[in-house]
């Protein structure tokens, strides 16, 4: 619920801020002096936001959006920021409940995203995803930002940019920290199940030269038996201004974390509430990782380019174990030990021009990762077999153009295309080593027309692609591609404001992964198409009425998995059939005092690996509120209010049970 657990505003819009800015043209030196300082603070505020190439969304833009302001985020009692992001954004949700280095589920228009690989995530221009990941190609690891020290971000739906290449599939998820802050804040928070957690950040901002550094700590009980985990983070950010035009900025983000792990229960075990099974008190794991990066920023009258060269390592280690079911390895109630230890940098440059009526954006994007998997079968973390162990790398680049033209005063039109290229290597320790080389085109393209001053209609198409999972032990499968075409309305009067919008992807070399059986089935074909909605208006002076669903029909239009199963004409695993958010607010503008009540909800959602099967809708209710006192800040939240039993994830007849009744208070101090 706190402003800590993710200060975002997440929005759909795939293009820069405007860059232009007035030259100094006074020749007198004092005249010069005096709009220095004001000169470098105007900078300061446009360069900020800029990480890659994406900026804070437009409402013109042909594309369907979704805000959550920072107020909303402070309201939000979530515990880590798939919660939020579900509680908030009305994205559908599936948490793996291992711990927070074992990245859980978040899904976009009904794609299963598997720990979040359909959804690219960039921070400070730096991306999450890994490549050649043997658990999952592209897994996505959202603990690694630390939450006070985010400033915004932006979640593009489908893969609509063309600033962003490789598992923007469902969306992007693009995060900017701060650059500047001024003085010392303190957070300490206390919840159920003995969750403690304690946060400082701190900074300095002196026209040139500014900086934000910050330490966290977290530890939780868990709800279930053998659940704690022990999370740090580290974080430290630094720009110096060299003139009016040039800026330089680096900036470093740590996080470590140690987890138990009470595994899955079985079916049986959830509809009678026992939750206090544990698979194997031995499961559990641990995960480190570590980027660094340096951007250049350059801003003339009509241009702004930003280059930012990044370098990440990671390692991280688990033992999970699987309640028995049908099939070989995982999934027969053995344990299994996972290792992958990786290293990578890379470059992005983008240029963009803003002109009168147009604003165009060149870029080029190269990326190297290399990592080194192992997968054990094992005894009480005791090894007995070895399932795989591999070494791989992957170097991919990507050249991209993108551009805004508003012809007229009513017309936007956005054209954008990406060419890229993908090289794999991967190198078992027994066997034949392979190599697979792939390159795609994607043309984006989107316009919006005016009706009214208030009401816009648009249409976009765009194409997308992303690394199949299974590429770390075989590096010759080929990527996965969709084709998305969107329309919808826009209407904005005042502070109401509300869209709708069709959409339609289809999806070639359609791949389904089992979490249970770690089988993989490829090769097929699917379509995704549903309708997003969205409202948000005030009701009188001190209420504001929040909604957003989403309702998609997701199938797979030609599957056939390894064994032979037909899953041609069913529903797409792990992902609902609706999901959606709704909320008021209540509160005196710029008083003491908010509160808020809210709801998320999930239709029927169809499992892993049970063919025709659906769990049943649920909704939660959630309840919060924050007190301001001077320098103080007082906040107090309650998640799933009603205690209402829950299936976040499951798999065959194996279930990760959602999280029961949980209180948090927070208290915030400004030194």
């Amino acid at each position: 619920m706190r402003s800590h657990i993710l200060a975002l505003a997440i929005v759909a819009a795939p293009h820069l801020l405007s860059a232009q800015q007035p030259a100094i043209t006074d020749t007198s030196q004092r005249r010069q002096d005096s709009l220095r300082s004001d000169s470098l603070a105007r900078r300061a505020q446009r360069l900020a936001p800029v990480t890659i190439t994406a900026s804070p969304a437009r409402r013109e833009e042909p594309s369907s959006a979704v805000t959550i302001t920072p107020q909303v985020v402070q309201l939000t009692p979530a515990a880590d920021p798939w919660d939020l992001v579900r509680q908030a954004g009305g994205v559908e949700v599936h948490e793996q409940g291992q711990g927070p280095g074992f990245a859980s589920d978040a899904s976009v228009r009904g794609f299963s995203s598997d720990h979040s690989t359909d959804m690219a995530l960039w921070v400070d221009g730096v991306p999450i995803n890994e490549p050649v990941n043997g658990h999952a190609e592209g897994y996505n690891d959202f603990s690694v930002i630390m939450i006070p020290a985010v400033q915004d971000a932006d979640v593009i739906k489908g893969p609509t940019s063309a600033l962003f290449g490789n598992f923007a599939f469902s969306g992007v998820m693009n995060l900017r920290t701060l650059d500047r802050m001024q003085g010392t804040e303190g957070w300490f928070t206390a919840g159920s199940y003995d969750r403690f957690e304690g946060t400082v950040l701190t900074g300095f901002d002196r026209d040139e030269n500014s900086g934000v550094f910050g330490v966290r700590g977290m530890y939780d009980g868990g709800w279930r038996p053998h659940a704690s985990y022990y999370l740090g983070q580290g974080h430290a950010r630094y720009v110096h201004a060299f003139d009016s035009t040039t800026t330089i900025d680096g900036g470093v983000e740590l996080y470590a974390s140690n987890w138990d792990s009470p595994g899955f229960i079985t079916t049986d075990q959830f509809a009678r509430q026992d939750y206090d099974t544990v698979a194997n008190m031995t499961d559990g794991g641990f995960k480190r990782r570590a980027q660094e990066r340096v951007s250049l920023k350059v801003l003339t009258k009509s241009m702004l380019w930003r280059t930012t060269l990044y370098a990440t390592q990671g390692r991280w280690q688990l033992y999970l174990t699987i309640p028995p079911e049908p099939g070989e390895g995982e999934g027969t109630g053995q344990q299994t030990e996972e290792e992958d230890s990786r290293f990578g940098f890379g470059l992005t440059s983008a240029a963009t021009w803003s002109l009168p009526h147009t604003e165009l954006t060149v870029g080029v994007e190269g990326r190297f990762d290399h990592a080194h998997y192992e997968n054990w079968l094992t005894q009480d973390r005791v090894r007995e077999t070895y399932q795989s162990l591999v070494t791989a790398h992957q170097l991919s680049g990507g050249l991209f153009v993108q551009s805004t033209e508003q012809l007229g005063s009513r017309l936007t039109l956005s054209l954008g295309a990406r060419l890229d290229h993908v090289s794999t290597n991967s190198t078992p320790d027994t066997g034949e080593a392979t190599t697979g080389s792939e390159g795609i085109f994607s043309p984006k393209l989107g316009a919006l027309f005016k009706l009214t001053d208030a009401l816009g209609v648009y249409a976009n198409v765009s194409r997308g692609f992303r690394s199949p999972d299974g590429l770390v032990n075989d590096a010759n499968i080929a990527l996965i591609t969709e084709w998305q075409y969107e329309t919808g309305l826009k209407f904005d009067v005042g502070k109401l404001s509300a869209s709708i919008a069709y959409f339609r992807m289809d999806v070639s070399n359609e791949e389904s992964f089992d979490p249970i059986t770690q089988e993989t089935t490829s090769g097929g074909a699917s379509r995704r198409q549903g309708i997003d909605f969205e409202v948000h208006t005030p009701i009188g002076s001190m209420v504001t009425f929040s909604t957003n669903w989403t309702y998609v029909d997701a199938k797979y239009l030609n599957l056939i998995s390894d064994d032979g199963d037909t899953l041609s004409g069913t529903r797409v695993a792990n992902t609902a059939r609706w999901v959606g958010i709704a909320a008021v607010d209540v509160g005196p503008q710029g008083g003491s005092w908010t509160a808020r009540i809210s709801t998320n909800a999930v239709g029927p959602y169809t499992p892993f690996d049970v063919v025709g099967m659906e769990v049943p809708s649920y909704a939660l209710l959630h309840l919060s509120g924050i007190w301001r006192i001077k320098r103080a800040q007082l906040e107090l939240g309650i998640r799933n209010l009603l205690d209402k039993p829950y299936v976040e994830l499951q798999a065959s007849n194996s279930v990760s049970p959602g999280q029961p009744r949980t209180i948090y208070g927070d208290v915030k101090y400004v030194f």
